[in-house]
This record gives C-alpha cells, structure tokens and sequence, in this order.
C-alpha cells in the first residue's frame, strides 16, 4: 500500500549518526516542515542538525495529496466569527505567502508544478459557501461562488480560489534535501535541556530545538496530547477517471476530496478519528464503481493527520517553560502549505527575528474550545478501557485496525503494527 508519489522516486540517503556532535540548532523530523526548516536555514548560515528516525518523508509527507492552498475548507467565516477580521486576514496573508514560496523554489526543481484553482463545495448547504464569500470578502480576498462545478455529481455550489498549486512533493524533496546537514536513522528516544540522546547511543548537543515530529514527542510541557487528535484518512488512485479541472475539497468533515495527477484522478476521503471506525477505502471505492465505472485503481494509500482545537496550526515557542525550543503541528489536513508557513516563521523565530504571522499561530493561545471537552473524555474513556494492549505514549487503550492490520490510539493516534512496531507517533517506541 504505497502512495503515487513514491513510484519511481530514488530519495537521497544520508547516514546515522553515531558518537557526540554539537549543533546550534536540532531539527528532529525529516518530513516536510522539518527539511524546509533546514532548507531555510542553511539559507542563512545558521548552524543546524536535523535527526531523522527513519528515512526522510517515509511517513505523513509521501502520503500526501500535495495540495499548496491557501484555502482550508470553509475556515475564513470561523476566523472572522471566532477571531477577528485581522487575525484572519493574517491567517490568509501567511498561506498565500506559503504558495508564492513554494512557486519561486519549484521554478528551480523539476516536480509536476502546476497552478490550479481550489473550491471548496458543499452538496447541500450553499448559505455557508454564501457566508464564506462575505467573511472573504471583509478580508479583502475576492473568491469566486459558483453554481456547478466538474464534479461527477451535483453541488449547492463551490468556493472558488484562483493561483493555487499542486505538485509532487517527492520530486521536491529529493533536491531540495540533497545538500543538508540530515542524519536518517537517529531516533531521539529521550531529551534533557540541550541534550538529545539517540537510540544508537550517540548525543547531540545543541543551544535551540525545533520540534518537526507531527504530533510532538515531548508530554512534561504545552499540553499538545490535549490540544490535538489525530484523524485517519484513505486516497485512491485511479486511471480512466478523467479531469477534474481544480483542486477539490467537501466542507463537510466527513466528505471526499479530488485532484489529479497527469493521467490519474486522486480521490481522498473515507475519513474518521484514529482508533474509530469509518468509511476508509470501502467507502471510496464504492464512490468510484458509482461514477467511474470504467476506471481502474493504481494505487491506494491512508494517511493521519493533527487537528487542533480551532483548526489552527501550532507553530512556535514550544511552551513558555522550554525558552529556546519550538514547534511545528497540527497542520488539519493542509500539511503541504503549513509545512511552508512553519518553516518560514521557525526560522525567524530561531534567528530572533520578529515575524509579523507569529502571533496568529502561537501555541500558547486559548485552549477553551468545545473540542477539548472531546479530547478529555475521549481519553478518560480510553484510559478506562480494559485492553490488553495499551499505548506506551500515555497508556490508553489500543484499537485493532483490521483493515490496515495495526493497533491504533483513539486518544492520540499512536499506531503499531502486529507485532507492535511503532508506526505514528506521539509514542516513541514499540510496545
């Protein structure tokens, strides 16, 4: 079961670290948001490490669907509402940013680039695409409602956004990673105040720490195990589907998501809370034998994903009680550009600079938000729950996944497969 993106890709390999090493600044994570951080600071002669578990991008990044958008589902109208126009208009400015970052590097690289328009449709509720459009428009962004769309089915109606992109985020990584400072292979198994040991023994040194782990391996500070949850998601490949003309995503939770990718129509959805039940691939397969009959699967592939309270990333200060440390998470299904966002931000942060989209992202903003009566009860539950497996992050019960034959976390979405390897963090070793 293996993404569309990794066929054909050689990524580069670095090696282990082995003995002690000194670093100004340690990046531990080699997804998306880690390697763009080291990108960007090697850009600017910034000392740095980044320690990879594995193999870079092995993970959330090659299970992507490798949208670059600014446009989130129908999150603008929250913003306004729950936020203020400012905040939200921030919020905007830093994603599009995100996206002309992404065009100015990719005109270097060779990576199926394309510029495309994203929509956001709703099958029956067209007064929120509606109230969309306004909040939009208080912020200054004109966004195109329109009535139909290339879809195989019918709409209320579509949120369109113009100058949007996609792209293969393999393509990307293997050049702009060729040349950084990467060591694959060293998991961080345990941390002190400016020390990292490895699981080969082996210690780096370092004066700041930037957390680009998914979901962050530290649980003493930040209260992320509270403040985020993870959500399964499925994507199938298909050839014969035809085009779609766009990016496409339902603002129902629940719904289905479209792209193409040359010859092949990406169809993601299926989705539901890590360690629930949900419509994974069944359900996109059934949506396909309806509509496109005639086409046949390539490929398949899940995913997971970090949603946060207010459907915000966290990116910064760690937490007030760890100066000098910092964080990247919670990208809500929009890792490719909050990847970009987060690094662009990191990297001031890191070099003492003041970044005019900090502020929206802070970590240590409000936690006060109805999800996180969900995320307290949903662990007391757990954590209740006779099973004879339990998570080693902070002991909850573990769910048999039958369809992808793993044990996976409801709390915090820590997955190990039969014979308990850990496969997802926040957990960071087997069972």
């Amino acid at each position: 079961m293996n993404s569309i993106w990794t066929e054909g890709i050689a990524m580069p390999q670095f090696e282990t670290l082995r003995g002690d090493v000194k670093t100004d600044v340690l990046i531990i994570g080699g997804g998306m948001a880690g390697i763009l951080c080291a990108h960007f600071l090697q850009e600017q002669g910034v000392d740095y490490l980044l320690a990879e578990g594995r193999r870079i991008c092995a993970q959330i990044t090659k299970n992507t669907t490798a949208k670059i958008t600014s446009q989130h589902g129908l999150i603008y109208h929250k913003l306004v509402k729950g936020a203020g126009p400012e905040l939200a208009r921030m919020y905007l400015e830093a994603n599009e940013k995100a996206g002309r970052e992404y065009e100015r590097l990719c005109k270097k690289i060779d990576c199926d680039f394309e510029t495309k328009t994203a929509y956001v449709y709703s099958l029956d509720n067209r007064k929120k695409l509606e109230k969309e459009k306004d909040a939009l428009a208080k912020i200054g962004f004109d966004a195109k409602l329109l009535e139909t769309t290339a879809l195989p089915f019918p709409v209320a109606g579509a949120i369109g956004f113009e100058n949007q992109a996609q792209f293969h985020p393999l393509k990307f990584i293997s050049q702009i990673a060729r040349n950084l400072k990467i060591y694959e292979n060293t998991f961080v198994k345990e941390l002190s105040e400016d020390t990292a040991v490895t699981e080969n023994g082996g210690r780096i040194h370092f004066r700041k720490l930037i957390f680009a782990t998914h979901f962050p391996i530290d649980n003493k500070h930040g209260m992320y195990f509270m403040k985020m949850y993870q959500r399964r998601s499925y994507v199938i490949a298909l050839e014969g589907a035809g085009q779609v003309d766009g990016m496409y995503v339902d603002e129902a939770k629940d719904g289905m998501s479209f792209r193409n990718y040359g010859k092949f129509l990406l169809v993601g959805g299926g989705g539901h809370r890590t360690g629930k039940s949900g419509g994974g691939f069944r359900e996109l397969r059934g949506f396909a034998d309806k509509y496109y009959p005639s086409a046949a699967e390539r490929c398949c592939w899940a995913t997971q994903d970090c949603m946060t309270l207010d459907k915000v990333p966290y990116i910064g200060l760690y937490s007030k009680h760890m100066p000098g440390c910092f964080v990247s998470t919670g990208f809500n299904k929009w890792g490719m550009t909050s990847s970009m966002a987060a690094a662009m931000i990191l990297t001031d942060l890191v070099m003492e600079k003041e970044n005019p989209y900090a502020k929206v992202f802070c970590p240590s903003r409000s936690i006060i938000k109805p999800q996180l009566f969900c995320n307290g009860c949903e662990a007391i539950v757990n954590l209740l729950t006779i099973s004879k497996k339990r998570c080693p992050h902070l002991g909850c019960a573990l769910k048999w996944n039958p369809a992808e034959r793993s044990w996976d976390c409801p709390c915090h979405g820590s997955r190990f497969d039969e014979n308990g390897v850990c496969l997802d963090n926040p957990a960071n070793g087997n069972l």
